[in-house]
């Protein structure tokens, strides 16, 4: 195995940076850097100490003063010998000392490449691993507490404990077999069948949640729709409260979408001004209706904004098109224009309604109700108090569970027990996959692939 070595922390000017080095060469190389009371191959396992880097390659020049942290395997991050190097920040120094382990012949690690040594060595399974990422790239505070959370490893004993029983069943399966010509059966057909559906609700239990999963990861997604000219730009730069989209009265100005991140009482939402929907023959114009769609698609909400002053229901076509073809994403109407907007009752304006919102984008009212009606969604959206954190791999492998189970059961019903066995031990290979039990080095590389380089 070889030795690697990385920035742990972020590049560029700061108090400290972190060097993190692993693998079985770790101590031959420190010794010959640094310069303290002691060697560090002689030094006890998690103490840290004060000495100096020096150069050997340049008459052994101090390059900096810093303190070193040692973790001797198995009792490590990554289950190899450890030892992270805090030295100042900057961008020489830290490059400094990287330069020279990489000229000893340990090579820079690779994206994700110490969680994925602690996954090799046993110190963690593949849904904690991910945790790990999860906790890293988390932006909010909900992400990050189930993230946390998830690194206890509960995830991953349900999804063991239910590939054990599974095999179990294949085993008995497969003894019946052997025995298929003396009439004697081992197996307990309404168990199985039990074990098989409760199964099949745990896979599914997790699929629904995963749409829940996926907002506490990567944010609320809001599309704001519309027709041209109804203040799609206007309310997207109110809301983010700086001039982030240009605002016209030529219908069409926006011909792409715009997005961004605000933050609404400590939710993070992703803010999507689209192109204005309307019947157009500008191939341009098309083109951004279609992106916004698609856009739309990917919405967790959707605010339609109606310009008032054309009557309270000039966007109603709009909406019922939206609706029906965006059947599970809420919809939330905004009257705009009430600044300028004319009515018998102007106290009328100014009511909200759980999907009817009345607001100036232009003058800023009924910003409060907006965030207001965010929250509401948001907090219908999500289990904050969850432990698990169900990403688009474990997604795909629960339904191919769910698919293998479900063939099982049908097997099962005509006493096909060879066919059952095969899909049952299908399901736990599947189960196995999610853990990292059992698993492909292509998958595995992609997955640590997208982590950041010293995790």
């Amino acid at each position: 195995m070889k030795t690697i070595a990385a920035l742990a922390t972020p590049p560029g000017v700061s108090g400290i940076a972190v060097i993190r080095v692993s693998g079985p060469e770790v101590f031959s190389a420190i010794d010959k850097i640094f310069q303290g009371k002691q060697k560090p191959s002689e030094m006890k396992s998690h103490t840290i100490h004060y000495g100096d880097i020096i150069d050997i390659y340049n008459n052994n020049i101090i390059v900096d003063k810093a303190i070193i942290s040692i973790f001797k395997a198995p009792n490590s991050f990554t289950g190899d010998d450890v030892i992270e190097i805090s030295c100042h920040g900057g961008k020489i120094t830290p490059s400094l000392i990287l330069d020279l382990l990489y000229k000893m012949g340990i090579s820079p690690a690779e994206p994700g490449e110490f969680t994925k040594m602690a996954f090799l060595n046993g110190k963690m399974d593949l849904v904690q691993a991910e945790a790990v990422a999860d906790l890293i790239h988390s932006i909010s505070v909900n992400s990050s507490q189930t993230a946390a959370r998830q690194l206890n490893g509960n995830f991953s004993k349900s999804i063991s404990d239910l590939r054990q029983q599974l095999i179990k069943i294949c085993s008995l399966l497969e003894i019946d077999l052997d025995f298929i010509n003396d009439d004697v059966e081992f197996s307990d057909y309404d168990r199985m069948n039990a074990l098989i559906n409760d199964t099949i609700l745990f896979c599914e239990n997790l699929i629904n949640q995963y749409k829940a999963d996926n907002i506490l990861r990567s944010g609320f997604h809001i599309a704001i729709i519309g027709y041209p000219n109804s203040g799609k730009s206007s309310l997207f730069n109110a809301l983010l409260n700086k001039n982030r989209a240009i605002v016209s009265n030529i219908p069409g100005t926006t011909r792409d979408y715009i997005e961004d991140y605000i933050y609404v009482n400590n939710i993070p939402v992703k803010l999507i001004d689209t192109a204005g929907l309307r019947d157009t023959i500008d191939i341009i114009e098309l083109d951004g209706i279609k992106l916004a769609e698609n856009m739309v698609s990917q919405a967790d909400l959707i605010l339609l904004i109606n310009d008032l002053t054309l009557g309270e229901n000039h966007s109603n076509k709009l909406f019922e098109y939206i609706s029906n073809k965006f059947k599970e994403i809420p919809i939330v109407i905004l009257q705009n224009k009430i600044d300028i907007a004319t009515t018998n009752d102007n106290n009328d304006l100014e009511q909200y309604t759980d999907n009817n919102i009345y607001i100036s984008a232009k003058k800023s009212i009924g910003l409060h109700d907006i965030s207001n009606i965010i929250v509401k969604y948001y907090n219908l959206s999500i289990n904050p108090s969850q432990n698990i954190l169900v990403n688009e791999r474990h997604k795909a492998l629960l339904i191919n569970v769910i698919e293998e189970l479900s063939l099982a059961k049908n097997a099962l019903k005509t006493h096909s027990n060879e066919l059952a066995a095969i899909n049952i031990r299908n399901a736990a290979n599947y189960f196995g996959e999610i853990s990292g039990e059992s698993f492909n080095n292509d998958v595995l590389n992609s997955i640590f692939s997208k982590f950041c380089i010293g995790k």
